[in-house]
């Protein structure tokens, strides 16, 4: 048992491929090592900027030796009367070097045949390591391969030297062009030469002496540490999104955190911008109060050990500085005049070439948010009608803002902020911001009935303007995010509690298209139609996500209701249903029952006549179905989905019996035609909550 070590060294490499490529390279290097069966006790990855690193320890020094069989003539051909090999066997021992004397015989199901046991020599791992590393190096997610020189080797980035050593000796190999060594080298300013690596396992410590933490999980959770060491000398927390944390991970491989301020009258700015451009330009971790309110302060990572930190401070002070003054001016400017005057600009923007401008797609939300608001209103909730015909007005002006042109991920959030200093009512100012929520899959919803009413609105507008002009999503393309759009739509009305019918919103949605002048949708019919298979459609996807399995979904689906909350209710009952000891039979039992009634030539009468139930069994299963109606009948007034198929789950037994003990398809047409009548009121049970037969128990 050995360790091995291999690192690439190259130019910087891309931070935010760092942490992808470190998996990658160690996940093909283990699958290789496994499928050429050669055992080790651990493998580690390291990553910095400018190297890719691997080091394997117990690994074996080669493949263990197998045996394989091989197999030739039946023994019948393979010897004549007397017993001597023919021509066929002599062929066949010759072809693998051997004497026909040493032929076995392998017993088949097929017969006997003659044969040989062969032990292959396992490889020594030296032998095999160059290609294993070559070929993981070659199926590294790269997007834009390169060439360096007049090297004709491709890679990432230009690669300038190569580690491959067994314990402390050199495993000589060419590997992406160059000549493997023992030599690495450290921090491109502190210790920029080539130094010797002793042995395999001195590789992690030796880069530390050499001002580089190699080990990429500990090099952040170094910055971890300092970041929130100095976000606490100043009372504040740090905001630290993991892709930004992975990125300055991947740019420093000696990491020292700084502290830096800027002027807090730059506070004035909606604090979204200024941490957008410190965070997306600079790299640079914001500071917030406790109540999330951003601090006059950045914390930044450099990659040097300066003796005179002061003046690195003071350079990233002068740098980030033009940037803030860009969003004040931005800021300032747009507040020259009030927001709803942003709005006359929309009119000459275009949302789509087929559906109008910006401006039409504001009427639009206004007229369908004041129209979900009064669904509201009747359910009981407390929302101003005017106020969300204005916020619909408004939900797109800061679209015409300079702030929004500058910042584009700020749309929404900046409306908020002008709405406010407008003095329009808070319930008009905060669903600006909420209309655009849920952002991606997990985010938060919007939390004011104003701002759930334009977040329906507004994705339900786009959903039918986009598939009445033919451009549905495909397989691959969907630009208007169209699955995020409707999965957003089955939420709100799903984790809001809002009973409201998809139908109705759809055929709203699509009445917001016609004016004085008539439609812009030509199709209306052919519109609806796909709009609502298409959020139909989105259940699947979402449940699953959920780990709700798709036979569950799928029953739910096959009675088609278009409620969301309703939908949601169902899927809850069916999977409390599952895990009932009786849901197995049941499910069969079911499928049995409809394809009875699928298979029946005649129309099946909705009423049982109780006079021609001769058999006990049948008798039975029609008083604990008239017992089952009765007690379902409440239940399901109160949508109680769960309770009902708890009671349902009492028909088990009569209907296992009656299936035992009656013969449906009867000769006599009065008696089998009854039968199927009983049948269909058991099935029509069911399907009040879900088509049972669908479930895979």
């Amino acid at each position: 048992m050995s360790t091995i070590l291999f690192e690439l060294g190259c130019e910087e490499l891309p931070p935010k491929s760092l942490k992808p490529l470190r998996d990658a390279l160690q996940a093909s290097v283990t699958e290789q090592l496994n499928e050429a069966e050669i055992s080790f006790d651990s493998i580690k990855a390291f990553a910095a900027p400018r190297r890719l690193a691997l080091q394997i320890q117990g690994i074996s020094d080669k493949q263990p030796d197998r045996s394989e069989q091989k197999r030739g003539p039946a023994i019948k051909a393979a010897f004549d009367a007397e017993g001597n090999p023919t021509r066929a066997a002599m062929g066949f021992a010759k072809g693998l070097g051997i004497e026909a004397s040493e032929l076995i015989t392998i017993n088949t199901d097929k017969g006997d045949y003659v044969g040989y046991e062969q032990v292959i020599h396992g490889q020594a791992t030296t032998e095999l390591l160059a290609a294993i590393f070559q070929t993981a190096l070659d199926n590294l997610p790269i997007a834009k391969r390169m060439r360096s020189g007049a090297s004709r080797n491709e890679f990432v980035r230009p690669v300038q030297w190569v580690v491959l050593m067994q314990d402390s000796t050199v495993i000589d190999a060419i590997i992406q062009g160059h000549q493997t060594g023992t030599q690495t080298r450290g921090h491109r300013f502190h210790s920029p030469n080539y130094h010797e690596i002793a042995h395999a396992n001195d590789y992690e410590e030796l880069l530390g002496g050499l001002k580089v933490v190699a080990d990429f999980d500990k090099r952040q959770m170094l910055i971890k540490n300092q970041v929130k060491a100095l976000a606490d000398e100043v009372n504040a927390d740090a905001i630290v999104p993991q892709d930004l944390l992975d990125e300055v991970t991947a740019l420093v491989d000696f990491p020292i955190a700084l502290r830096a301020s800027f002027e807090p009258r730059f506070l004035q700015v909606p604090q979204e911008a200024l941490i957008s451009t410190m965070q997306a330009d600079q790299k640079y971790f914001c500071l917030t109060d406790k109540a999330g309110k951003l601090q006059p302060y950045f914390i930044f990572i450099t990659n040097i050990e300066s003796k005179d930190p002061n003046q690195i401070i003071e350079g990233n002070e002068k740098v980030v500085r033009p940037r803030l003054a860009d969003a004040e001016f931005f800021f300032l400017q747009d507040q020259k005049q009030p927001l709803f005057a942003l709005t006359e600009s929309l009119k000459t923007r275009v949302f789509q070439d087929k559906l109008g401008t910006i401006w039409e797609k504001s009427e639009r939300i206004a007229k369908l948010a004041a129209f979900i608001a009064a669904l509201m209103q009747q359910q009981g909730q407390q929302i101003d009608i005017d106020e969300t015909v204005r916020a619909g007005i408004l939900s797109k002006a800061d679209l015409a803002s300079s702030l929004v042109g500058e910042y584009p991920e700020l749309q929404g959030i900046a409306g908020t902020y002008y709405a406010r200093l407008n003095n329009e009512p808070e319930a008009v100012a905060a669903s600006l911001e909420e209309q655009y929520l849920p952002k991606f899959s997990g985010d938060v919803l919007p939390q004011t009935p104003i701002g759930i009413c334009l977040a329906l609105a507004d994705r339900l507008d786009t959903l039918v303007g986009i598939f009445a002009i033919d451009q549905a999503p495909t397989g691959s393309k969907d630009p208007f995010s169209l699955r995020r759009s409707a999965i957003g739509i089955l939420r709100i009305l799903i984790e809001k509690q809002l009973p409201i019918n998809l139908v109705a919103l759809v055929e709203q949605a699509i009445k917001g298209y016609s004016d004085a002048e008539g439609s812009k949708i030509e199709k209306m019919g052919d519109t609806f139609t796909q709009v609502m298979a298409f959020l139909n459609s989105r259940y699947r996807a979402m449940y699953t996500e959920q780990g709700v399995s798709v036979d569950t979904i799928q029953a739910v689906q096959a009675i088609n209701p278009h409620m969301p909350l309703d939908f949601d209710q169902r899927i809850r009952a069916v999977q409390a249903f599952s895990e009932l000891s009786q849901a197995s039979m049941l499910a069969d039992s079911n499928k049995r029952v409809a394809n009875i009634l699928a298979k029946s030539e005649v129309s099946v009468a909705d009423n049982v006549d109780e006079s021609l139930l001769s058999e006990p069994a049948e008798q039975d299963l029609y008083a604990s179905v008239l017992q089952a109606q009765t007690a379902v009948q409440p239940l399901l007034e109160q949508a109680d989905y769960t309770q009902v198929l708890q009671t349902l789950a009492s028909l088990d037994e009569p209907l296992t019996q009656f299936f035992d003990n009656v013969m449906v398809n009867s000769e006599d047409a009065a008696l089998k035609n009854n039968r199927l009548a009983l049948l269909k009121q058991v099935r029509a049970l069911f399907l009040t909550v879900a088509d049972i037969s669908e479930l895979q128990l």
